[in-house]
């Protein structure tokens, strides 16, 4: 009894640690956007200064989720985990106490490198702290809370630079994060991943090709796709990543092995993450622009319009966690992915310069609940289409190819909307946003169709009945169960 209570018990602060955890990390990837005017006024820095804000924790956050995951499978995941907290937690003061855009700048990037180890490792942590028949419902508190800061990350923001100060954004961090420090050391589990030995040039290969992807999709907005710098960041990159490939085919210890891959349910669903987060993060960085910008609404009044979709994951998610563990996670985030996409083409459909709030509701609330839907189960389906040997790193590839689907869906939709249209009216904006917003619902309703390609869950066969027996004796209790 006293250890069904002692796991009990650590799997619920496993559950509370880990989700606190990934909401700072996740929250930060968007938190600054709508605090950048204030951060201009305060700070000075030009457009290239303030999209680096953004960008430098991306792109440390991108690159090194591998290897963070590699580093905690080695040397230990809890040790790693609190090591990440403690990065983040000092570089997040430091970005508050930042006296010009630059050192905020390089406080964002350090910011990025202490969530890219902590990141990845939350979902390890708490798959071995929770047993395996209620991992479904854990899972989507986590996805839940993750949701939740992806999305509310403008609303935020917005509020306490409005209300407080754009410091506060940062400092907001401080304290979750000393709290979490001493918490994690005393309440979780120390486990290792394989004991391999570190792959160094499979770690070198992989970082510097997702730097010159994630750089060059980062700076092809600002300096055209066919500079020389973009052009070579993502020529390089893509090189790099294939050499990569070709390496861990070969290797003997690879740091993500290709073998993985061959499965259908590790493909399917990592393939539909990048595509999810190319969707929505193009579109809520648009969104959250154009009710500011075009609509009139204060930060908070458009954070708080913004809640139908955004505060959806804590009421749904549980629940999509529930429905997960009883049919499977395949028909789930299916379904929720295939709504998110309706929503974002109703949003493209009903925006205008003067859109009325009514207008754009039903879309905001089934966005809502189909990113609700996705975010518990394809977690899920992650960890469980591994050994759990491999969960480290399977966690850390599918954090890096989402946050790569977040860089190329700002980019892309970002280009977009400069080829249709701009900031110089509410028109301009709108007519650069909709065929924007058209793409990130078509790149989800791919995403919905590479969830499809994902195995079913077998469903437990029933004993099968046993032959009649031959007149005679009845058979032996033993056999009878035996059989």
């Amino acid at each position: 009894m006293s250890q069904q209570k002692a796991r009990g018990g650590s799997a619920a602060w496993a559950l509370v640690i880990t989700s606190v955890a990934g909401f700072m990390a996740a929250l930060d990837n968007l938190v600054v956007t709508t605090a950048l005017p204030s951060i201009r006024k305060d700070l000075g820095g030009g457009l290239h200064d303030l999209e680096w804000t953004v960008s430098a924790y991306t792109l440390t956050f991108a690159v090194l989720l591998m290897f963070g995951s590699a580093l905690g499978d080695r040397f230990g995941r809890r040790r790693l985990f609190i090591a990440g907290i403690t990065v983040f937690t000092v570089s997040s003061a430091a970005a508050a106490m930042a006296p010009g855009i630059d050192s905020l700048i390089a406080a964002r990037a350090v910011q990025g490198a202490g969530a890219a180890v902590m990141m990845p490792l939350t979902l390890t942590l708490l798959t071995a702290a929770v047993p395996e028949a209620r991992r479904g419902m854990a899972y989507g508190i986590w996805g839940a809370v993750n949701g939740l800061a992806v999305a509310s990350g403008p609303l935020v923001g917005g509020s306490l630079t409005e209300h407080i100060s754009w410091q506060w954004i940062f400092w907001l961090n401080v304290p979750l994060g000393l709290v979490l420090i001493p918490l994690a050391r005393l309440r979780l589990a120390e486990s290792h991943g394989t004991g391999a030995p570190l792959d160094l040039p499979g770690t070198l290969l992989a970082s510097g090709g997702l730097f010159g992807i994630v750089y060059g999709l980062i700076r092809g907005p600002v300096d055209g796709w066919t500079g020389t710098v973009v052009l070579t960041g993502l020529f390089a990159g893509t090189a790099l990543l294939v050499g990569f490939v070709l390496y861990s085919i070969r290797a003997k210890n690879p740091m993500l092995p290709m073998r993985l891959f061959r499965s259908r349910a590790f493909s399917g669903i990592n393939a539909a993450s990048l595509l999810m987060f190319l969707g929505m993060f193009g579109s809520i960085f648009l969104l959250s622009q154009y009710m500011q910008g075009v609509l009139g609404y204060t930060p908070t009044e458009a954070g708080l319009r913004m809640l139908p979709w955004t505060g959806m994951p804590m009421l749904v998610a549980p629940i999509a966690g529930i429905l997960s563990d009883r049919v499977g996670g395949r028909p789930v985030v299916a379904t929720g992915l295939f709504l998110q996409a309706l929503g974002l083409g109703h949003l493209a459909v009903v925006a205008t310069a003067d859109a009325s709030y009514a207008a754009q509701l039903p879309a905001l609330i089934i966005s809502g609940i189909g990113m609700a839907l996705y975010f518990a189960p394809a977690s899920h389906l992650v960890m469980s289409s591994v050994r759990p040997k491999e969960q480290g790193i399977a966690s850390g590839a599918n954090n890096a190819l989402r946050e790569v689907g977040g860089a190329l869906g700002i980019a892309i939709m970002a280009s977009i909307f400069a080829s249709r249209g701009g900031y110089e009216s509410g028109q301009a904006f709108v007519d650069g946003m909709r065929p924007a917003l058209v793409v990130g619902a078509a790149a989800v309703a791919l995403a919905g169709v590479a969830t499809l390609f994902i195995p079913a869950r077998r469903r437990p066969t029933a004993p099968t009945a046993p032959t009649a027996p031959p007149a005679g004796p009845a058979p032996e209790p033993v056999l009878e169960t035996a059989s």
